[in-house]
């Protein structure tokens, strides 16, 4: 639902949040019912916070299908604590064999190198990260030795998003940064020993970060790690080691309710994302003279469409252009430029709509 009060944000993160999640942290926020007190002032260790972790991994492990042999840990630190987290876990002497499809993965990559060996298997560097390997091709890079195979499904920056789990054999390890299209679609979780999602996007605000961890994965974990960047730690105490982000999970939990009750599960929400994005790539591909896509067609994402116009003059024009009509947040990241427009869960489908609207009215002109 789009409101006269509200812009229409298409912020690549902290993404927007489902309003009926926003209402109800408005009423729970001076006081909760039968607490006393606010969300942002209870205890960890209470029977309330204890109920919201509780659902919180419940309505995950629902939605995604998780199997019983992954542990849903709440992290800190953003996904970028994963990438120095994961390798100190998971790598060995084999290390690590990236799949570079664009700006986090380049970080990634740099992060792990700093911990052991990280080799850069494929990189659509050259072509300035327009596309995701496809399977076959992916299977030829990589070093058999390798102890697990890293990927970003999602390039907020480049807009480059794998349509699919990679079909690699069974025996390698995959882990996955998921933070910006997790939530937004199915997903075979018991494929990846490692999944992990900072929540800003589609999960909830910023501040924890879900990671989603195979049994296999845990029982390897090398000791003498520090305690806070040990998978184990958050396991063997429910991710309660320390005080956690007690407010951001309790709106994880809020937007799964959502996902779960209003929408209807993934499977809706992979529907409706569908359809979003197609709203504007449909526009793109049918104005080329104005508007040039970032990502091959096939390597599309559904969470950011990113695009250039045929000058920076037009560019600022339409931007100045979409924040007259209460649309904000479309500026491409500093990194690359152009127009980013992030259509997470919450987006409201009237907001792409508006945009889309717009678009064609600025093409035409």
């Amino acid at each position: 639902m789009v409101t006269a009060d509200r812009v229409v944000n298409f912020s690549p993160g902290p993404g927007v949040l489902p309003l009926p999640v926003l209402e109800q942290i408005r009423a729970d926020l001076p006081t909760l019912p039968g607490v006393g007190a606010s969300a942002l002032e209870v205890s960890h260790r209470g029977a309330w916070f204890e109920g919201v972790i509780a659902e919180a991994e419940a309505s995950l492990r629902a939605l995604l299908r998780i199997p019983d042999a992954h542990r849903v840990l709440f992290c800190q630190g953003g996904a970028s604590m994963q990438f120095a987290m994961v390798p100190m876990n998971v790598a060995r002497e084999g290390g690590a064999d990236h799949v570079v499809t664009g700006s986090w993965g380049v970080r990634a990559a740099a992060e792990g190198a700093t911990v052991g060996r990280a080799r850069v298997a494929w990189t659509g560097e050259a072509d300035r990260f327009v596309r995701a390997p496809a399977d076959a091709e992916l299977l030829g890079a990589l070093d058999p030795a390798a102890d697990y195979v890293y990927v970003t499904m999602n390039e907020t920056i480049q807009g480059v998003e794998y349509p699919s789990t990679p079909a690699l054999p069974d025996e390698v390890v995959l882990v996955a940064d998921a933070s910006s299209d997790f939530l937004s679609r199915p997903i075979d979780v018991a494929r990846y020993g490692v999944l992990f999602a900072g929540a800003q996007k589609n999960a909830g605000p910023a501040g924890v970060t879900i990671s989603i961890v195979r049994d296999d994965v845990l029982e390897c974990i090398p000791d003498g790690l520090p305690t806070m960047l040990d998978y184990r730690t958050y396991a063997e105490h429910g991710s309660l080691y320390n005080t956690p982000p007690v407010f951001a999970i309790y709106v994880v939990m809020l937007v799964t309710r959502w996902l779960r009750d209003e929408i209807g599960g993934l499977d809706a929400m992979a529907e409706r994302n569908e359809a979003k994005a197609a709203l504007l790539y449909d526009v793109i591909d049918g104005h080329p003279h104005v508007y040039k896509g970032h990502a091959e067609p096939a390597s599309r994402s559904r969470m950011n469409v990113t695009f250039r116009l045929p000058s920076s003059d037009d560019e600022a024009a339409f931007l100045a252009g979409a924040t007259e009509e209460g649309m904000v947040e479309l500026r491409g990241h500093r990194s690359v430029g152009g127009i980013r427009a992030s259509i997470y869960n919450a987006m409201p489908v009237e907001g792409v709509e508006r945009l889309a609207d717009f678009m064609r009215r600025f093409a035409e002109r």
